[in-house]
């Protein structure tokens, strides 16, 4: 998962308190002035059927609001304390993420990222990536404005060759030009690439950078030495934070709408949304409802929430207090199911396909007991020879339980990850314990500590390119390899 705070994911999970916040708030007196509708020669639908609407489009919506949000934060509002880069610039993180790192919960601190957003409305862009060490991992993550991951460069998917790869957007029609080994299309206008670069440690960062150095993007016109196209016209993006989601969630939705042309699965909630002044096609504004059905959104938006929450608990295998599934994927991989959509963002936005990487989280013991470290200590042992199978390398990341963001520590360590294994203390009989705790185990088993917050731990595996073949978590949640129970220490 990517990194980051709008329902879970987007601008954080600060955000997600504010949105829920909002939805409890008690509905303004109605008052006669209030009572109209909509335009005059428009009725608007009944408070139950607007009510069922909201509901059922605050979870198809949710991914694209928090989406916004992250793409806002990132390329639009240089005051942000978050911003990257500018659009169609490659923006490169020459470290990895902390606890200063707030714009998206479940943050990644396993890669150094280097982060492109592109606005693909006037031409293609050009992806140009170096030949990388075959040793070395990396992936390049083409995600759009309905959080569809619609492709992949890199280790797994395109090999560590050099490469050109063109990007296109939902409305682009030309052919292929020479040297370009293959075409992504974005379902919107506005996408996002997110790249992946192992560390391998500390030292290797200087090796890391010179990886990002090699990413290049550039327009289509450039790379064809031709004039370029008239410049898409200029957006007033509108301004979104925490306190402004809490009422104006659909305003945003009905702006993000008009860059993502409907695809055939999505033609029935679009009516619905249009028929309650939402998105294109709608016959009057959102703004107009009475405050009596503004009410009936604000509940319907609360209990859209909690089925998302629901599905994130029940939706994906439990295997040994470990909540393990395949929430990531392509426009054809949800199908329409947005309820699936909407928990994969709210678990951590900008997650990988099941292919790429698996991620099996959890806040429990096996026995559904909340994990807390200010209460108790943990352990996870692997037994010998019997660590994550992966391709490329795994890594198991401690978060706040409540913020899902990672946490400061006195020895600055937020994951424990497999290149970090020679330097740690195995067990007599081979296998490895990780002390899961908010204070020191003792200077002799430091190297196996995992800080843990005075209060609900969050912890998440992440599995990179693992392997197809057994011993494999793959196919999800019915592999061979499963992950370990984590134990209360004294139990």
């Amino acid at each position: 998962m990517l990194k980051r705070t709008l329902l879970s994911g987007a601008m954080g999970v600060a955000m997600a308190a504010a949105l829920l916040a909002g939805c409890n708030k008690p509905a303004d007196p109605v008052t006669q002035a209030a009572k109209k509708d909509v335009a005059a020669d428009v009725a608007a639908p009944s408070l139950s059927e607007v009510k069922a609407i909201a509901e059922e489009g605050f979870v198809y919506g949710l991914p694209i609001v928090m989406n916004y949000a992250v793409m806002y934060e990132y390329v639009i509002d240089k005051n942000s304390g978050q911003y990257k880069a500018p659009f169609n610039q490659i923006h490169n993180e020459a470290r990895v993420f902390t606890y200063e790192d707030t714009a998206i919960i479940t943050p990644n601190s396993d890669t150094p990222y280097s982060l492109l957003w592109m606005d693909l409305r006037a031409e293609p862009l050009v992806l140009s990536v170096p030949a990388v060490d075959k040793n070395r991992y990396y992936s390049v993550m083409l995600n759009d404005g309905n959080t569809f991951n619609y492709g992949y460069i890199g280790s797994r998917a395109t090999g560590n060759d050099a490469g050109d790869y063109m990007i296109v957007g939902p409305n682009w029609k030309g052919e292929t030009p020479a040297g370009i080994k293959k075409v992504f299309r974005s379902t919107t206008d506005f996408s996002l690439a997110a790249y992946r670069t192992q560390l391998i440690d500390a030292k290797d960062m200087p090796n890391v950078e010179k990886v990002q150095a090699g990413y290049k993007v550039q327009p289509l016109s450039a790379y064809l030495k031709q004039p370029a196209p008239p410049a898409a016209p200029a957006i007033d993006f509108p301004k979104i934070d925490k306190e402004m989601v809490k009422t104006n969630f659909f305003d945003y939705l009905d702006f993000a709408l008009q860059f993502a042309p409907a695809g055939s699965e999505e033609e029935a909630i679009r009516a619905k949304l249009a028929s309650i002044g939402i998105g294109p096609g709608k016959k009057f504004n959102f703004k107009d409802l009475s405050l009596e059905h503004k009410a009936a959104i604000l509940l319907a938006m609360k209990e859209g929430d909690s089925k998302v929450e629901k599905y994130l608990e029940a939706g994906q295998k439990d295997i040994n207090g470990w909540k393990v599934g395949s929430l990531f994927g392509d426009r054809a991989f949800y199908n329409g199911d947005w309820l699936k959509r909407a928990a994969a963002a709210k678990g951590g936005i900008y997650g990988n396909d099941a292919v790429e990487a698996m991620y099996p989280l959890t806040k429990t013991l096996a026995n559904g007991e909340v994990l807390d470290g200010s209460k108790h200590k943990y352990t996870l042992t692997f037994a010998k020879d019997q660590f994550p199978p992966v391709n490329a390398f795994w890594s198991l990341t401690m978060y706040d339980g409540k913020t899902q963001l990672l946490i400061k520590n006195p020895i600055d360590r937020y994951l424990i990850n497999s290149p970090m294994l020679p330097s740690m203390k195995k067990n007599a009989d081979g296998s490895l314990t990780l002390y899961i705790q908010k204070d020191s185990p003792g200077k002799d088993k430091e190297s196996n500590w995992l800080p843990a917050p005075d209060g609900p731990i969050y912890l998440v595996m992440r599995l990179y390119w693992p392997k197809a073949e057994p011993p494999s978590i793959l196919p999800p949640g019915s592999g061979t390899w499963n992950p370990p129970e984590v134990k209360r220490v004294g139990t």
